[in-house]
């Protein structure tokens, strides 16, 4: 067993210290030479690369007692999604519904019942015109357009139509900057990125921008015009998972090359149901629109009937009032026949049962009035296959215009 003093002690623990420093020492000489190394090589690789689109970062520094501090981080992002916006943005404008109210009521009488979004498509001789939705504008006395920057400016309305939910108003253009470029919706295919710009909510909320895909194409929507309970149309739409929110309503769905492919409509509503937009296909939507500002209408083909769907009437006057063979579960009923109509002149009656118009298949009122609008003109020419007292006649009915 060995013994040392206390000199001897505190010499054995000086050495101990010195060689744990030394050891220290040398492991952070080799952090340090590593971190240089490393710093060195990265760069080389492409480590620090921006991997945006047009991504560019700056930063700004400062030496304090020897260290680098950064005092300023300027990130600009340009995406195709941002180049959309700036393209058609600010075409994008709000509209007020203003309808008279009691007398005792604020604001004259007046108060905004409703609002909704637009678009600006066009300027022309000193105006500019928006499309919008029928729903947007109906019932309005007053219409108000608040344009991106907050200026506001009293619209006129163009004309309207309740069957494809469309209407033209028109503002003073000299206040109007930017007009929206119209696509191509033809060309839309599924999964397609889109974005949707307009209110929702009203101006609060003003320019919103929502992104999403196309979810699908060519959805038809069946469509109440006169809350009768009674399917008048079928609307053909876009759908989106873009959000599409009350005051998005007039809007417009934007591709990625800022182009208008469709006007913001509607949305499926139900406590079940995420994520389903509805807009109205821009090539659909064109004729409509030109219609609207050159006439204040859609000029359509125009036959004078009242009409009702078979399989909405009764077995018994199915077979005691319209005579039809018991084969026969289908067609359009003519429940009435104006005088001096184009199907007054062609000899058509009451209880004649339509089962075909240019030997394509009639089944209800809404096929009939698809293939009257979509399909014909004014001017042109129809033959109706029909029922008459149980027996199968035909007749050529010359279409003109609804005329007031």
């Amino acid at each position: 067993m060995g013994y040392y003093d206390d000199h001897d002690f505190e010499n054995r623990k000086q050495r101990k210290k010195g060689s744990k420093l030394g050891y220290f020492m040398a492991g952070l000489a080799g952090v340090i030479i590593g971190a240089i190394l490393v710093l060195s090589i990265l760069p080389s690789l492409g480590m620090f690369k921006n991997n945006g689109d047009e991504s560019n970062v700056s930063q700004d520094a400062t030496v304090q007692n020897g260290k680098s501090v950064n005092e300023h981080v300027n990130l600009d992002v340009t995406t195709s999604v941002t180049k959309a916006v700036d393209k058609t943005g600010d075409a994008v404008v709000g509209i007020e519904n203003i309808q008279k109210s009691s007398f005792w009521d604020q604001d004259n009488g007046k108060s905004a019942s409703a609002s909704g979004s637009g678009v600006v498509y066009k300027k022309a001789n000193g105006k500019a015109y928006i499309v919008t939705n029928n729903h947007v504008i109906e019932g309005a006395n007053e219409l108000e357009v608040t344009l991106k920057d907050g200026t506001k400016l009293t619209a006129k309305l163009r004309g309207s139509d309740p069957w494809t939910d469309l209407a033209v108003i028109e503002v003073d253009g000299s206040k109007v900057k930017k007009v929206a470029e119209f696509g191509n919706s033809d060309k839309l295919k599924p999964g397609e990125p889109v974005i949707a710009i307009g209110n929702p909510l009203g101006l609060q909320f003003s320019g919103s921008i929502t992104q999403g895909i196309v979810s699908g194409l060519n959805r038809t929507i069946d469509v109440d015009i006169n809350e009768d309970g009674e399917v008048d149309w079928n609307a053909e739409v876009i759908q989106t998972d873009a959000a599409i929110n009350p005051g998005n309503s007039g809007g417009a769905l934007v591709n990625m090359a800022g182009q208008v492919v469709g006007i913001n409509s509607m949305k499926i509503a139900e406590s079940a149901v995420e994520g389903i937009g509805l807009s109205i296909p821009i090539d659909s939507a064109i004729p409509i629109i030109n219609d609207i500002e050159k006439y204040g209408e859609v000029k359509r083909a125009y036959m004078g009937v009242n009409l009702s769907s078979v399989e909405e009437i009764s077995q018994y006057h199915q077979q005691n009032t319209l005579k039809l063979p018991a084969g026969v579960k289908f067609g359009v009923a003519i429940t009435g026949v104006q005088p001096n109509s184009p199907a007054s002149k062609a000899g058509l009656k009451e209880f004649d049962v339509i089962i075909a118009m240019d030997n394509k298949e009639i089944k209800d009122v809404v096929g009939l009035r698809k293939y009257l609008y979509n399909e014909k003109k004014i001017g042109d020419s129809v033959k109706i296959t029909f029922y008459r007292d149980g027996k199968k006649k035909s007749a050529t009915v010359r279409l003109s215009a609804e005329t007031m």
